[in-house]
């Protein structure tokens, strides 16, 4: 049996016996006895240091009137009830000392030790759910296991000999002519322009450029300096205050616009826009391809018929199959494939399975409570 789910199957029985030691007593019970503990300590917290005070003697009727009112109160059937009106009795003496007080908390502790069926059928409930989350974790780390097995499988039984170039080139031949048309986009147009540019691909989810920072646009929409490019800008950040006060207007806004976005502004590359390698599965890379169309068009469009190949390969009846055994020669390691030709991924996703069954079994068994 799964560990995990022997865990709470003990969990469980030991929640059982605890609640029924419970129902001996009456939950009620043990529950109204646990508030009548803490509403007496906090009495006599409240009234210890006044009562036992000569000078004090409204204190010390006020006390003893509270709690003569505190065991009338108190419920017949109240297991230690005799214990509360020995503590009463206790009290009620024409005078107190610290030491009335220390004994009748002595006393209100064995009261209060009557509790402990109501605290460990509270405690085996604690680690009845506990248990349970952790059924429920490792589940989650069973279901992952096999998903990765399964991938394996599917990468297993995959046609290593399948011309995947039919996909490599066309994808290829886009990925570098758009890094090669975004490094001359980004090195020969304005910062300004640039900027603009990705700001608007934010309209664009399937392209994952990251929004510029508010302040560097807002320096290169209102100073001169924005119709610099990039490059030029970033060449600028590193000059001394003296040195860039020749070569722009306000030395002090560049500083704080553009040497603190250093390393955004370095960064920038096309990579949001390539495909990469082994390709996505067909309906996502379409889906990509129709929003890449769109942004690569505003700063290459010679580039977008390219885009528009790579899109057409979504469409091929062989797409999955050709994906796949790119998968398998990319992704696959000699020790994957040597647990594959040994049969070793079959018997752990057997494994696997028989353990999820017993995991989902085991949260439908005990429920969440």
């Amino acid at each position: 049996m799964v560990e995990s789910v022997a865990r709470l199957e003990r969990a469980d029985a030991d929640r059982r016996e605890a609640k029924s030691q419970v129902e001996s007593v009456g939950e009620e019970n043990l529950r109204d006895l646990r508030e009548a503990v803490g509403d007496l300590r906090e009495i006599l917290t409240a009234y210890e240091d006044r009562a036992v005070r000569d000078e004090d003697f409204a204190a010390f009727i006020e006390f003893q009137d509270r709690i003569g009112h505190f065991t009338n109160d108190l419920p017949e059937d109240l297991p230690e009830r005799e214990t509360f009106e020995d503590i009463d009795d206790l009290l009620q003496q024409r005078r107190l000392v610290e030491s009335d007080f220390e004994d009748a908390r002595e006393r209100l502790a064995d009261a209060e030790s009557a509790l402990a069926p109501l605290e460990d059928w509270e405690d085996a409930t604690d680690r009845y759910r506990e248990a349970r989350r952790a059924v429920g974790r490792r589940l989650d780390e069973v279901r992952d296991e096999i998903a990765e097995r399964e991938r394996l499988q599917r990468l297993g039984e995959a046609d290593l000999d399948a011309p995947v170039e039919r996909l490599r080139d066309p994808i290829e031949t886009y990925d570098q002519n758009v890094r090669e048309a975004f490094a001359s986009f980004r090195s020969d147009s304005s910062a300004r322009e640039v900027l603009d540019f990705l700001a608007t691909t934010a309209n664009f989810p399937l392209v994952p450029f990251e929004r510029p920072p508010d302040d560097l646009r807002t320096f290169v929409r209102t100073h001169e300096a924005g119709t610099e490019s990039i490059p030029q800008l970033l060449e600028y950040a590193g000059f001394s205050r003296s040195k860039l006060d020749h070569y722009v207007d306000d030395p002090d806004a560049l500083k704080r616009a553009v040497a603190t976005q250093q390393t955004y502004l370095e960064r920038l590359d096309a990579d949001p826009l390539t495909v990469g390698w082994p390709p996505p599965e067909a309906d996502v890379l379409r889906w990509q391809c129709n929003e890449r169309i769109s942004v690569v068009g505003r700063f290459a469009p010679d580039v977008v018929p390219d885009l528009r190949a790579v899109r057409e390969l979504t469409r091929r009846e062989d797409y999955d199959r050709l994906r796949t055994s790119a998968q398998a020669r990319d992704q696959l390691t000699d020790a994957e494939r040597e647990r594959l030709r040994s049969g070793a991924v079959e018997e752990e996703l057997a494994e696997l399975r028989e353990e999820r069954e017993q995991l989902e079994d085991a949260l439908e068994t005990y429920p969440d409570r």
